[in-house]
């Protein structure tokens, strides 16, 4: 009997914590629906030609980025690897 009162009190306080989420979920709805409907409408880019072609060239620009990133950290780890083989020669030389 022990048992499931415990379990009873489980279910009633998972209950409460599940209707607690669930208000501050319509609350946050609620408020994003304000928020929207106060914000001007977002320009698409088939609106601005203008728009579309700065996309174009950030997105080449990222992808340049991120080719050097790469790149950068291929070098830091050669780097690496060649510290860690100084160190042990390092260590091992008398």
């Amino acid at each position: 009997m022990q048992s499931y009162e415990t379990l009873r009190r489980l279910v009633r306080a998972l209950a409460e914590e599940l209707a607690g989420f669930r208000r501050r979920a319509l609350a946050a709805e609620a408020r994003v629906r304000e928020l929207e409907s106060r914000q001007p409408p977002v320009p698409t880019v088939s609106a601005d030609p203008g728009l579309a072609a700065r996309v174009v060239a950030l997105e080449a620009e990222t992808a340049e980025l991120r080719r050097r990133i790469e790149a950068a950290g291929a070098r830091a780890e050669r780097i690496r690897s060649r510290v860690r083989f100084l160190r042990q020669q390092a260590e091992e030389a008398p």
